[in-house]
């Protein structure tokens, strides 16, 4: 079974940010497994999962609105990635390397609804 998400190139970029989200978070203290961990793990798979549930949608107008639940997921990465900083969970350089992934998707995805918002 062929999966329209699947052909999306910011589907599979938001996968890889997901893989990059769980390798970091593996790192963080047994303590925040079930806190920070679990928050960021839901927020990042968020992004793909809203992504494939747009995509699998009739309608342009209910994908842009998956599109824009993806895009809150992303910014509930990015404000979890700040405490994970602040807390020195994760390095600054490190955090860069997942701003650059995040900034990416969230550009494809903005791109995808601006592309899509003129054919509702």
């Amino acid at each position: 079974m062929d999966k329209p998400h699947k052909k999306l190139d910011v589907w599979n970029i938001s996968m890889d940010l997901v893989q990059a989200v769980y390798q970091v978070t593996g790192l963080f203290p047994d303590d925040e497994k079930f806190g920070l961990v679990s928050q960021l793990r839901r927020a990042a798979v968020s992004v793909p999962s809203n992504i494939a549930e747009g995509a699998a949608r009739s309608g342009v107008k209910e994908f842009c609105h998956f599109l824009s639940i993806a895009r809150g997921s992303l910014s509930e990465v990015d404000t979890q990635l700040d405490l994970a900083v602040r807390l020195a969970f994760i390095s600054p350089d490190k955090r860069q390397d997942l701003d650059a992934m995040m900034e990416r998707v969230d550009k494809m995805l903005y791109g995808l609804m601006r592309k899509n918002n003129g054919k509702t």
